[in-house]
């Protein structure tokens, strides 16, 4: 059975005194809820992290990076490494969002390179891929996600593999308060899930969690999960006020 998982990415928000008042809702409000094959995950900035962590030790949520530098360390000021985040107990950590590879130029082999430094220090990688507007609207979508997979994800190994969760960002539905529909949802998840199947097993691609990433908000939550090959949620506005965050969990 595939982990249904909630993942909150906050971005670039919060103070620390806002964000300890966050963790604190969200770490309460969930230890009322029953989560049966549910992971909740919080992504803070950096400096919040070992605050995450350490509410996270008596709480009912995972704590995940936004960003990791492939190597264990070197001369690469204002970069964070893998053994950094497993230092601190961070489990998951999300690469290759859109919004990196617009604005910092990371390619797909050098999100490779991120995913291999994770999976050394077992730290789980939630893999983004998607496409742009235009690329949507000339039909080039399933190729453009597919070169993304090819090059980032399918190097590794079937055990590496089944650690990997994948997000799929529909980009032109980030930030703009449009979503996809559900059904161009399920159908870039099931296109997805047949690329692991082709390069991997079907059992393998059976197992791996695939993410929704594009303005999913309470209002759509329900609707956006109730595909088959939906299994969650890469939250990123929503997941910044607890009741609309949890209102997401609930929805899963």
């Amino acid at each position: 059975m595939r982990t249904k998982i909630v993942a909150g990415n906050w971005k670039m928000n919060k103070t620390f005194l806002e964000a300890e008042e966050l963790v604190a809702q969200v770490a309460e409000a969930l230890d009322t809820r029953k989560l049966d094959n549910k992971t909740v995950v919080l992504c803070p900035p950096f400096p919040y992290l070992e605050l995450a962590t350490d509410i996270a030790k008596d709480a009912k949520f995972s704590v995940g990076a936004q960003n990791v530098y492939p190597d264990d360390s070197g001369a690469f000021t204002g970069e964070v490494s893998p053994p950094m985040l497993k230092s601190m107990e961070v489990e998951y950590c999300i690469i290759g969002h859109s919004e990196r590879r617009k604005y910092f130029a990371e390619s797909n082999e050098f999100l490779a390179g991120k995913l291999d430094g994770l999976l050394k220090h077992d730290i789980i990688p939630i893999f983004c891929c998607g496409e742009v507007l235009p690329e949507r609207e000339a039909k080039k979508h399933f190729k453009v996600v597919e070169k993304q997979l090819n090059e980032s994800l399918f190097h590794l190994k079937k055990n590496e593999m089944s650690r990997v969760v994948v997000a799929y960002e529909p980009v032109w539905a980030i930030g703009t308060g449009v979503n996809a529909t559900p059904e161009q949802a399920q159908e870039m998840h099931a296109f997805i899930r047949s690329l692991i199947a082709k390069k991997y097993s079907k059992k393998l691609a059976d197992d791996v969690t695939i993410l929704y990433g594009g303005s999913c908000n309470a209002k759509n939550a329900k609707e956006l999960f109730s595909n088959p090959d939906v299994d969650g949620g890469l939250i990123g506005g929503a997941s910044l006020k607890a009741v609309d965050f949890l209102a997401i969990v609930d929805a899963l």
